[in-house]
This record gives C-alpha cells, sequence and structure tokens, in this order.
C-alpha cells in the first residue's frame, strides 16, 4: 500500500492502546509511504484526543515533516446544506413566502 487516508481524525477520542497503535501506522508510514489526513481539530489540541503528550508531539513531528498542509476555511458544507435536510437559502426563502 503506497497510499493511507486517515478521514475525520480524532473526532472520537482513542484510548492510550488505540493511540499507541495509531502511532505505530503513522512511524512505519513515515517517509516510506503517502499519507492524507483529514481533521478539524487543530494539533495544540491533539493531546486531548489521543490522551498522551509526548507521543502526540512524535506524531506530529513525523506528519508535518514532509508534509503539504491545506487549510480550508469558511463555513462547512455539511453544515449548509444540513437544515432539515434542505438548503438554508430555500429554507429562509419558504419561510417568507
Amino acid at each position: 500500500m503506497d497510499l493511507l487516508i486517515l478521514d475525520e481524525w480524532g473526532y472520537v477520542p482513542v484510548d492510550r492502546e488505540g493511540a499507541q497503535l495509531l502511532f505505530r501506522v503513522i512511524a512505519d508510514s513515515y517517509e516510506q509511504k503517502s499519507l492524507i489526513l483529514t481533521t478539524n481539530i487543530e494539533f495544540s489540541k491533539w493531546g486531548s484526543v489521543f490522551t498522551d503528550d509526548q507521543m502526540t508531539a512524535a506524531m506530529i513531528d513525523r506528519l508535518v515533516h514532509h508534509e503539504h498542509l491545506f487549510l480550508f476555511e469558511g463555513t462547512s458544507y455539511r453544515m449548509e446544506h444540513a437544515l432539515m435536510g434542505s438548503n438554508p437559502k430555500e429554507a429562509s426563502q419558504q419561510d417568507m413566502a
């Protein structure tokens, strides 16, 4: 496997054993495989997700060493289109009618 995609990273807290396994995946992939990682959690808050600040710092160090970081700012597409299954613009137009 040349590419590993880790989507929605950090949405669920990970216990110590899980964090160690994820660290192992990152460490084994370091400089060997390409990783795509998606998250909305900034690096400074990863320690609360992975429970071990030192291991989290080592994980971040490996991830950012050869990184191409893409930041997307603005409203979430999902949140923008989640209002009762309709488009918020449509919903507000319906309220006006």
